[in-house]
């Protein structure tokens, strides 16, 4: 498996620009299933987790090509029906194939999922998908390893109240209803920009939907839907990753092809330990002058603090003296970054929920393990920081969220190479 190499210490220095979201690539690319029509999506970020869902994409019956950051999709045999299974070997890769759920019920009444897979950060159970498909009118049954869901007649619009806003079961029920026969209401919506995103292109293809960014969405079942044209929007877990990745190493960064509003979950609380923070329509500008005071946080649905930021943001409280607390209220099971933090030198005590951190003068290079995305991102911000060398292993984590994430960083000052393991 490839590795990160990075000598720490330098300070980032530069502009980076940010990639598309995978998090709304993937629900976008999954919406291409409701239509027999020509689909182009561009501003596509060339990540591994992309690579699979074309992948699977291709299997279930569509034909998707990807050329640079733009994606083609369509269905090349209208009268031949997509597979309506999703098998292991595809599902076990990528968290996101449960949207094929979806789009797949509403097309063909039936399909048969295998568990999904992802990032080991706690069971992530989909119940909450399940339970809203059956408001539907769906049917469901575990058999063999798989989830089995079917409807002998088209989905019908019903209230759902979700226990908690989960974002892939929103995103799941807005590709299912917009199909249904009637109107859906989700109530207590995921309200993150994503949703927004995906939102939109539903209603690009034909669909009526409204309240995409609040906690109440309806959507007024349409017949059809047709092909359409749109760009991904900006990461905003990457661009705060990168405006972290200049407070930690006390450099000065210009984020280029960002949305502002959507990371004042992290601009806020770094303005308040003491970073500059300078916004256009389109950039934001990061900037180290004085030492940093430490902020605790408790991750939030949007638009609170987000759990993907979390690893990151205890990172730079590392370096940071004095006390911080972090709560983790999204995701349990996601400290698992804290052994490895440790192994740099960090000070952190786990007590349940929360970690206690006592900020430390520097941190030492050392060897590393990636547990997850973020936590990866974490560590690779930690090794930037340190003095010594630092090696990152298990890095596929990571491609599968941050594109090209060492070239960026070595454009930006970084000493940072990557070693291909043969």
């Amino acid at each position: 498996m490839d590795k990160i190499i990075i000598c720490g210490g330098n300070k980032l220095k530069g502009e980076v620009t940010i990639s598309g979201a995978k998090n709304s690539a993937l629900p976008i690319l999954f919406s291409t299933l409701l239509t027999d029509e020509p689909v182009t999506i561009t501003n596509v970020p060339p990540l591994a987790d992309i690579n699979t869902t074309v992948s699977f994409l291709n299997f279930i019956g569509k034909t998707v090509v990807k050329k640079g950051n733009t994606i083609t999709a369509r269905t090349l045999d209208k009268h031949k029906q997509y597979k309506h299974t999703a098998p292991y070997d595809l599902v076990r890769k990528i968290r996101a194939s449960v949207l094929i759920m979806g789009p797949l019920l509403a097309r063909l009444k039936r399909v048969d999922m295998s568990l999904p897979g992802g990032c080991a950060i706690g069971a992530r159970p989909i119940d909450i998908h399940l339970n809203a498909f059956k408001k539907l009118g769906a049917e469901i049954s575990v058999e063999g390893g798989y989830v089995k869901t079917f409807t002998k007649d088209r989905l019908q619009g019903a209230v759902i109240n979700f226990r908690f806003p989960s974002v892939g079961a929103t995103e799941n029920i807005l590709l299912a209803a917009v199909l249904a026969k009637g109107k859906t209401t989700i109530n207590n919506a995921a309200r993150e920009p994503e949703i927004g995103d995906l939102a939109n292109v539903l209603n690009k293809m034909g669909g009526k939907i409204t309240g995409a960014g609040t906690n109440k969405i309806a959507i007024d079942g349409v017949d059809k839907l047709y092909g359409f044209t749109h760009e991904v929007i900006p990461d905003r877990i990457e661009a705060a990753t990168y405006i972290i990745a200049a407070a930690i190493t006390k450099g000065e960064v210009i984020l280029k092809k960002v949305i502002p509003q959507h990371l004042k979950f992290v601009t806020d609380k770094l303005i308040k330990c003491g970073l500059f923070i300078k916004e256009t329509e389109n950039t934001i500008l990061a900037k180290w002058v004085k030492n940093l005071k430490p902020q605790s946080i408790k991750t939030e649905v949007y638009p609170g603090f987000p759990t993907d930021i979390q690893a990151q943001w205890m990172a730079l409280m590392c370096l940071i003296s004095g006390h911080t607390y972090i709560q983790e209220n999204v995701f349990e099971n996601r400290f698992l970054h804290v052994a490895e933090l440790q192994r740099f030198g960090a000070d952190i005590t786990i007590d349940g929920k929360t970690v206690d951190i006592k900020g430390v003068e520097k941190f030492s290079g050392a060897p590393v393990m990636v547990s997850d995305l973020r936590a990866g991102a974490a560590l690779v911000l930690a090794g930037l920081a340190a003095d010594g060398k630092t090696t990152v292993s298990r890095i596929y984590h990571l491609d599968r969220g941050y594109a090209v994430f060492e070239k960026k960083l070595k454009k930006l000052g970084a000493k940072i190479k990557r070693i291909h393991n043969k």
